[in-house]
């Protein structure tokens, strides 16, 4: 028999080629790989079949396969655009960013017109923090094609970052229009506006009832509802949304107590008065102010205050402090904060963390001579950043307990606050919190500001006058009209800081105060009064 002809050969990849990729379409992964073998069986070094590969890993959860996949494609096409974004993404969310950074640039060196990399491409730098970069990705995916729900949805979030809540609850609208089983377009609507009737309510539970919804998109709808109950003011089915919500999103994921208190102790055991004082010095810029604490807590409030000031900008949360840690230590675990980047972070010069922060942060932080980076987490940094920055100005939001746990179990958040699913796991994370504060305070104490969210939303101006003070600012009226700026909000609370100060959150959790006695009792038994 014959061997095929160079023409038949072509004919059957592209055959494959399009069956490989109606299968994977179809989440059939194991046929689909089935068809990427076939393909490389008869010509090794086929890039589009390499580049099947890889995405039929991703979606296998295969990140090993995902990776040599990519590496092959860019090493055959050294322009694959699509091939070094799918690799950014892997290395950041793997923590390796410098590999991340060396990817992008690649990705973006060609000015990809292709509408599913420029998405990519914007939710990349979003994962990075650099969201007027993505938003430029992703209006250019919106352009090229204006009605795909998942960029829309992407620009729409993008939207409510830079406050254009408006604009964004009408793309979700459009989203849920065109594609009613849209999750996250349902959730975002949700939280993006106030509940005036149940009629989106009904909606969501319509959705939720249909069969064989996965864990993840019944948070989405649990937590929707949760929050438009709220709105209405009916508790207990609210309170019945958030549990129902949280205890699904805990089954997806991997929250990992005992290496959480390994953290601390480390944090504990290293950073003392000592070592911040041992002589080395740090950047010695005066830019930045920190605010920060644990999510919920009022943070977005008082960054709203900073920034009203005409010297003061508002960058948003920011991942650069820790980012220019790994930078500079290679440190590649994919959690974000653990005893082993703090170990890592020992072996590296705070001078150059400083720097290449401010380096890193030039693009997010205006041209006014202050800025606020208001990443609540940053309250494990608090030595780091004393060292590294030592005339960086940082605010600590303090909040009653209850209130503090209560307002993140109710949140549904991205990757981050994993212990914020379980009503006694939250309780004993923000147990752990306070002693960590405790100790910051004990070690260093005068180097940062506690401020009150319960005084502050009760009398705003000796407070507002008191944090200015504390800034080195003079004083300007404006941090009493906090909430008449349009500027962007990386946060939950976007919709609520454009409202003026108030109290209605102060004690929301006697609300639920049945169905929170476990939280109560746990905070009780870790001292928290």
């Amino acid at each position: 028999m014959s061997a095929k002809s160079p023409t038949n050969h072509n004919e059957e990849l592209q055959a494959l080629l399009r069956e490989g990729f109606v299968l994977l379409s179809r989440g059939q992964l194991q046929k689909a790989g089935d068809c990427c073998r076939r393909i490389l069986e008869i010509k090794p070094d086929l890039v589009q079949g390499h580049f099947l590969i890889g995405l039929v890993a991703l979606e296998a959860k295969d990140r090993d396969t995902a990776f040599r996949a990519f590496a092959s494609v860019t090493k055959l096409q050294k322009n694959h655009s699509a091939a070094w974004a799918h690799l950014a993404k892997l290395f950041i969310s793997d923590g390796q960013v410098n590999r991340a950074d060396a990817a992008l640039a690649e990705a973006a060196k060609n000015d990809p017109q292709d509408p599913m990399v420029q998405d990519l491409l914007g939710s990349i730098f979003s994962l990075m923090g650099e969201h007027g970069l993505a938003r430029s990705w992703f209006e250019k995916a919106t352009t090229a094609r204006p009605d795909h729900p998942p960029f829309m949805l992407n620009r729409a979030n993008n939207l409510i970052y830079h406050g254009e809540t408006g604009e964004a609850e009408t793309a979700l609208g459009e989203i849920i229009v065109m594609q009613a089983n849209s999750p996250q377009a349902h959730w975002a609507l949700a939280s993006v506006r106030k509940a005036r009737d149940r009629q989106h309510i009904e909606q969501m539970q319509l959705l939720l009832a249909q069969k064989s919804q996965p864990p993840r998109v019944q948070a989405f709808y649990y937590y929707g509802i949760g929050k438009e109950l709220e709105d209405l003011q009916e508790w207990d089915d609210a309170f019945e949304a958030f549990s129902r919500g949280a205890a699904v999103r805990r089954t997806t994921v991997a929250y990992d107590e005992a290496a959480e208190i390994e953290m601390f102790a480390f944090l504990e055991k290293h950073f003392t008065a000592d070592w911040l004082a041992d002589g080395s010095t740090g950047d010695d810029s005066a830019a930045p102010i920190f605010v920060l604490g644990q999510p919920r807590t009022g943070t977005t409030l008082i960054e709203r205050i900073i920034s009203s000031h005409s010297h003061v900008h508002s960058a948003g949360e920011l991942q650069q402090f820790s980012l220019a840690i790994r930078r500079l230590s290679d440190h590649k675990d994919p959690k974000r904060f653990s005893a082993g980047f703090f170990e890592a972070s020992l072996g590296v010069d705070c001078k150059r963390i400083g720097a290449t922060y401010m380096e890193s942060t030039k693009r997010m932080r205006g041209t006014r001579p202050r800025f606020v980076d208001k990443l609540p987490q940053n309250y494990l940094l608090i030595p780091l950043i004393l060292k590294a920055l030592p005339n960086a100005k940082i605010v600590h939001l303090q909040r009653d307990p209850m209130d503090a746990c209560f307002s993140s179990y109710k949140q549904l958040f991205a990757d981050a606050y994993l212990h914020s699913y379980d009503l006694r796991e939250m309780a004993r994370h923000h147990a752990r919190y306070r002693r960590l504060m405790d100790v910051w305070r004990e070690r260093f104490s005068g180097s940062f500001h506690d401020i009150s969210y319960e005084s502050t939303v009760s009398d705003l101006e000796p407070n507002a006058r008191e944090l200015v003070e504390y800034l080195g600012l003079p004083w300007e009226d404006a941090a009493l009209r906090f909430h008449e700026q349009n500027k962007a909000v990386s946060t939950a609370s976007a919709v609520q800081v454009r409202e003026p100060v108030h109290t209605r959150s102060v004690g929301r959790w006697r609300k639920y105060e049945k169905q929170l006695e476990s939280m109560r009792d746990e905070l009780t038994r870790q001292g928290i009064d």
